[in-house]
């Protein structure tokens, strides 16, 4: 089973994708992903909603919970969703603990920032790694003003180099970096010793992430720095059309898709 300290050892390229359901876990799991995040991407990805920050910890703890009984060999890291920390230290423990004691997480993923410091070190120290994220954090949606790419002027990026190195200090076994400049990743990525994870970062990264559903080309819609490996949603499509025809036609269910029980041919 893939561990934190893997991680951190890992000399080559790391994978990390999403999940939401068991079904879904076992296939990213059995492909040998070596991460899988129960990101609150669910938001938009699987619960209808057209942000993260509608999502509640009971949605994340019971995925999580369904994500942890199908994986064998992935870490598997669950996402704090918004207001599950930050608030009060001693509830955002319990959260994080929650997710670990109760779903079964392996660790959590906190999006980062001045105030989470201090509580990433609290959490590590009682024993819950923590991932830190930073660059775009989807929950400060309504302070950024929308999903723009985030470090594109040097304040912004020397923060960014600060606060990694601040949550490394703190006791955090990876971070991810989302939507920034290749370049900055990259310094980043030389100046810490935890492995980082790219979203929309360059290549330079210790790992990558993508949500399931833009890995595998299940929405009508992906992000310009996610890519699509496949066309699930065209072949979903196709299977649910040939269903439906088979029914309007009568040819499903055939006989072999039923089953006669001779005794009962003269019960009317």
């Amino acid at each position: 089973m893939t561990t934190t300290r893997d991680l951190r050892n890992r000399e080559e390229p790391f994978t990390m994708l999403t999940a939401y359901d068991a079904p879904t876990a076992a296939l990213v799991d059995e492909a040998g992903i070596d991460v899988i995040l129960v990101g609150d991407s669910m938001g938009n990805a699987v619960l209808g909603y057209d942000s993260t920050l509608p999502v509640t910890m009971d949605e994340v703890a019971s995925r999580t919970a369904a994500v942890s009984r199908a994986v064998d060999d992935a870490l598997v890291v669950a996402d704090m969703p918004f207001l599950s920390f930050g608030v009060d230290e001693a509830e955002s423990v319990r959260n994080a603990g929650r997710l670990l004691k109760e779903a079964g997480a392996d660790a959590v993923k906190i999006e980062s920032g001045r105030h989470t410091v201090e509580m990433t070190e609290r959490m590590t120290d009682i024993g819950i790694p923590v991932m830190a994220h930073l660059g775009l954090t989807p929950q400060h949606v309504n302070r950024l003003g929308g999903y723009a790419r985030q470090g594109t002027d040097r304040d912004a990026a020397e923060e960014i180099v600060e606060l990694a190195g601040a949550h490394e200090r703190a006791g955090a076994f990876a971070l991810v970096l989302e939507h920034v400049p290749a370049n900055l990743a990259g310094a980043v990525t030389e100046a810490l010793d935890m492995p980082t994870i790219g979203i929309g970062a360059g290549p330079d990264c210790d790992g990558q992430v993508l949500v399931f559903n833009d890995a595998v080309g299940l929405g009508d819609w992906s992000p310009p720095f996610a890519k699509q490996f496949g066309d699930v949603r065209s072949e979903m499509q196709s299977a649910l059309a040939e269903y439906q025809a088979a029914v309007e036609g009568g040819e499903f269910p055939a006989s072999e898709h039923s089953h006669v029980e001779a005794e009962l041919d003269d019960l009317y």
